[in-house]
């Protein structure tokens, strides 16, 4: 007969599968991915498959939160391009960083010494975005869909113009 211990090990399963489908903040769901595996290792364990419970806490709890560490870390950057004189000042950058934080990103300004070169590194996909002054405020063309929906929403229109770029150079203005 299975202990009563076992049953709630067991229920910790779908609970924290659950928890880990309903994270919004990727590290948070890394964390919680690693609970998840090893409480699969603990009910292998119990329940007598030793080898299981081995393979799933080395390869299903340390490898993959190891790996998906690394790719979550390396891709949530956003790469913002400006003048090289424009750089770390005035009120967009400021709204930049906190949208960033907002949404679990890490913003990197990275300069350029002219227009010209910021219009080339946002073709050539080493940045994701890049503003210019224009008359009294700013202009912010990105080539990211999902960054122009969360900028077109968090920054207003008196601060910055916003456009998106896709890659086949069609443009939507907003």
């Amino acid at each position: 007969m299975t202990e009563t211990y076992v049953y709630f090990i067991v229920a910790l399963l779908p609970l924290s599968a659950l928890m880990l489908v309903l994270q919004v903040n990727p590290l948070h769901a890394l964390v919680i991915r690693g609970l998840l595996g090893a409480i699969a290792a603990l009910v292998d364990a119990v329940l007598g498959a030793a080898d299981v419970a081995l393979t799933e806490a080395l390869v299903g709890t340390m490898l993959s939160v190891t790996l998906y560490a690394i790719a979550v870390r390396s891709s949530l950057v956003l790469r913002f391009g400006v003048l090289t004189d424009n750089k770390d000042d005035g009120e967009l950058f400021h709204l930049l960083r906190n949208i960033c934080r907002q949404y679990h990103l890490r913003f990197k300004l990275i300069s350029y010494p002219d227009q010209e070169s910021l219009e080339a590194a946002l073709r050539n996909k080493e940045i994701q975005a890049f503003a210019h002054e224009q008359d009294t405020n700013y202009h912010t063309i990105t080539r990211v869909k999902r960054l122009y929906e969360i900028l077109e929403t968090e920054l207003s229109p008196s601060i910055t113009s916003l456009t998106y770029q896709n890659l086949t150079n069609s443009v939507e203005k907003h």
